[in-house]
């Protein structure tokens, strides 16, 4: 950690964070991104292979996704902070792709003071935890987002208030059509509860 903590210098010292063995196969540490006191912060569970490669959070087709998501529901992406629990992209081949792998409880734990840095610095009047992984970390093991998502959580020590919906990436991994289309209205109706939440702050 730096001797003083500011978002550019957090950024700065994870690059070169070699807590865990991600560091080994990531191509680059992709540290969170936005505005140092951002009112909404939302956090994935790890970047995937185009953030890996440009090193930033959030720019491939789930980032893309997001992005229409919250215009549809009036968050302008430039007032956000978006990160990721884990800030190495953790993969596996398959022939020449690089798939998703989900991070263990180890690589959580190495990337854990990094998140609590950024929640330190940025102060989000509101944390949205994006997938299982993310909300189980914050909000413990019990946390199911299939049962749980779209409630306002209050009163945490991340946030005054916290929500968990599903990743984006998840609405592009839906099997037809119609599910993708069922997916994302959810998607939507749990960004509307954000921004109502946000407009009441």
């Amino acid at each position: 950690m730096p001797e003083h903590i500011s978002l550019p210098a957090l950024r700065e010292a994870a690059a070169s964070c070699h807590g865990c063995p991600l560091w080994r196969t990531g191509t680059q540490t992709v540290f969170g991104e936005g505005p140092a006191k951002a009112h909404l912060m939302l956090v994935g569970e790890q970047p995937g292979d185009q953030e890996d490669k440009t090193g930033r959070p959030f720019v491939g087709p789930a980032g893309r996704l997001l992005d229409d998501i919250l215009e549809e529901v009036g968050i302008p992406r430039t007032d956000v902070y978006v990160t990721n629990v884990v800030k190495h992209f953790k993969w596996q081949p398959r022939g020449n792709r690089r798939i998703h792998s989900k991070p263990n409880a180890r690589e959580m734990t190495a990337c854990k003071p990094w998140l609590s840095a950024e929640l330190e610095v940025v102060k989000p009047q509101m944390v949205v935890c994006l997938g299982a992984s993310a909300a189980q970390w914050l909000l413990g093991k019990e946390f199911r987002v299939t049962k749980q998502r779209g409630k306002v959580i209050k009163g945490t020590p991340y946030a005054p208030w916290v929500m968990a919906t599903y990743h984006p990436s998840a609405v592009l991994r839906m099997p037809d059509e119609e599910s993708r289309h069922k997916a994302r209205d959810t998607l939507v109706a749990d960004f509307r509860i954000v921004a109502h939440q946000l407009d009441e702050a």
